[in-house]
């Protein structure tokens, strides 16, 4: 793409005089007269391969902005007829432009976040880690617990040695906490146990599983919930974990979100016990927030629901004015398939916890996201509901019949394995089906890797978005990051040549843009290409109509513009 500037220099000179000439008269104005008098920079976009994503008017050539806002949708020529000296143009080449990209459930601050030391690459074998954490525990010897990510669940359950002895033999005077690559369980050593106050006669906490060995002997691997009550301990808030976060967020996660064209997202866990929510309000009260944002407050499953939900109450905010919302609730109802875990209506084929009869668990009950609905879908709260298994997509499409009155924009994420008979449900309760199909593992080529653990009927037609869409359900796809890639083209690419259950790509990119703007409640401001919404769109390297689906997921951001100003643009 090959950018030209009429006049550039004569605007600024021109910006230069007015607000010299405001300044001037400041003192027998007052301020609303002053910012009326202010230039609105305008910036016209012409020659470009426009996808509106508004029905009325589908392409278009050319945009032109002021300030923060689209003033005009069309043809160059007529774009041209109505700029003026001070125009700044940029002339797109041919170039491909679409919305600004909406990630409905991702997590940039866990996925940047200092406060975790290490990575372990992939490995057969747990004892091949060794080297890895002993380099980490000499490299941060003031850290009190020292956190890595990356363990593979399935290594650890095939080591010949307990996974805690492993651990053990590294330090058993620190205490190491590693989390799984999927983030739904922790390798522990016995000293983050004793901390923790966790021991073989404890009890499995709501939606988790403290593993033991055929002895009854603790293993140190944490399941679901379990685990993030050790992260709780771990990542209690200090100056040094909210600066290690902060960090990572303002110069990692932010950058990243523009490089990928992601000019919106929902932060699909915040941890208000660990300060997140004030992160991300320092962030954006600094000037330094480049997306807009929702924030899902995480319901902890082992807090007391009524003063959880008076907590959560009192956080809610909703400046219409502001980049960042806390209007979501993020909850589980149940885990994942890997973990045998996800809510099943049928029995697990495999047991790997010693639990006979085991179809799941839940971290909430659907009488709990019942009453949870009931007490906060009038504060403005809209949920989040993580939901993977039959049973569990099941019980969060109940609770929502029974408690909603009609306000809330709820969605249920995840929705791997969903009942034929409840794919219409999603419209009729006009729940979105917020999807992720960046993951290899959701790919047709890998749902055979899931029979030994729930059988071949089940194992089908996973993450069903094609029969969603002809059930009319209002779909979303977002990336889980840092799950699954954050780059969207991965995920688009995937969503339409998933066959059988694939999407087209005029559907896909509307699943990351407009109806991603419904989600987050500001689709009348965003999520389309149309005047007087906000300029909030991207530029991309390829035309994705045109070119092979197999080649989408190479396509590159050239230019991201967000609230009218552009944040980021490909050398």
């Amino acid at each position: 793409m090959i950018m030209s500037k009429n006049k550039n220099n004569q605007m600024k000179l021109i910006t230069f005089i007015i607000t010299l000439m405001v300044s001037a008269n400041s003192c027998n104005k007052d301020d609303n007269s002053i910012s009326n008098q202010e230039q609105k920079v305008k910036v016209a976009y012409i020659n470009g391969a426009i996808f509106t994503v508004n029905p009325e008017q589908v392409w278009a050539e050319a945009i032109i902005v002021e300030g923060n806002k689209i003033v005009y949708v069309g043809n160059t020529d007529k774009a041209l007829a109505q700029i003026g000296e001070d125009t700044e143009v940029i002339d797109l080449k041919g170039a491909t432009v679409i919305p600004g990209i909406h990630d409905v459930h991702m997590h940039p601050l866990e996925a940047s976040s200092e406060n975790f030391k290490f990575i372990l690459k992939e490995s057969n074998a747990p004892e091949n880690y060794v080297s890895t954490i002993r380099k980490a525990l000499r490299d941060f010897p003031n850290e009190e617990w020292l956190l890595g990510w990356g363990v593979d669940l399935y290594a650890l359950l095939e080591t010949k040695r307990s996974p805690i002895d492993i651990l053990d033999d590294i330090s058993n005077t620190r205490p190491i906490a590693i989390m799984e690559r999927t983030s739904h369980s922790i390798w522990v050593n016995s000293k983050a146990l004793e901390i923790a106050g966790i021991d073989s006669n404890s009890k499995d906490p709501s939606g988790g599983i403290y593993m033991k060995d055929e002895n009854g002997n603790l293993n140190g691997i944490l399941i679901d919930n379990a685990g993030n009550l050790i992260l709780d301990l771990a990542l209690a808030p200090t100056s040094q974990t909210k600066a290690n976060d902060y960090n990572g967020l303002v110069n990692f996660a932010l950058p990243e979100l523009a490089k990928n064209g992601i000019t919106s997202i929902c932060d699909a866990r915040t941890y208000w016990k660990r300060d997140h929510h004030t992160i991300w309000k320092q962030v954006e009260k600094e000037g330094k927030l480049t997306a807009r944002v929702n924030l899902g407050l995480w319901a902890y499953p082992t807090l007391d629901d009524v003063s959880q939900i008076a907590s959560l109450q009192s956080l809610y905010e909703n400046d219409s004015n502001g980049l960042l919302k806390i209007n979501q609730i993020k909850l589980y109802s149940d885990g994942i398939v890997h973990n045998t875990t996800a809510a099943m209506q049928e029995e697990y084929l495999i047991d790997l916890f010693q639990k006979p009869n085991n179809n799941g668990l839940n971290y909430f009950t659907q009488n709990r996201i019942t009453r949870y609905i009931q007490q906060l879908e009038n504060i403005g709260f809209d949920f989040h509901i993580h939901a993977i298994g039959n049973r569990g997509i099941k019980e969060s499409l109940n609770a929502i019949e029974i408690a909603s009155n009609g306000s809330g924009r709820h969605r249920i994420t995840h929705v791997e394995i969903v009942t034929p008979s409840d794919l219409s449900r999603f419209s009729q309760l006009d729940v979105t089906a917020d999807c992720q199909v960046a993951g290899d593992f959701t790919q047709p080529g890998h749902w055979g890797e899931n029979i030994e653990l729930i059988g071949k009927e089940n194992s089908q037609n996973m993450i069903p978005i094609k029969s969603l869409k002809e059930a009319n359900a209002r779909i979303t796809l977002s990336s889980d990051w840092d799950v699954s890639s954050i780059n969207p083209f991965v995920g688009m690419q995937n969503a339409i040549t998933r066959f059988p259950q694939n999407i087209t790509i005029e559907e896909a990119v509307k699943a990351y843009t407009l109806n991603g703007a419904y989600v987050m409640r500001q689709e009348t401001e965003v999520g389309s290409i149309e005047i007087g919404k906000k300029a909030d769109f991207i530029v991309l390297s390829q035309n994705i109509f045109s070119i092979h689906p197999n080649r989408i997921a190479n396509t590159k951001v050239d230019m991201t513009v967000f609230d009218g100003e552009v944040i980021f643009e490909r050398k």
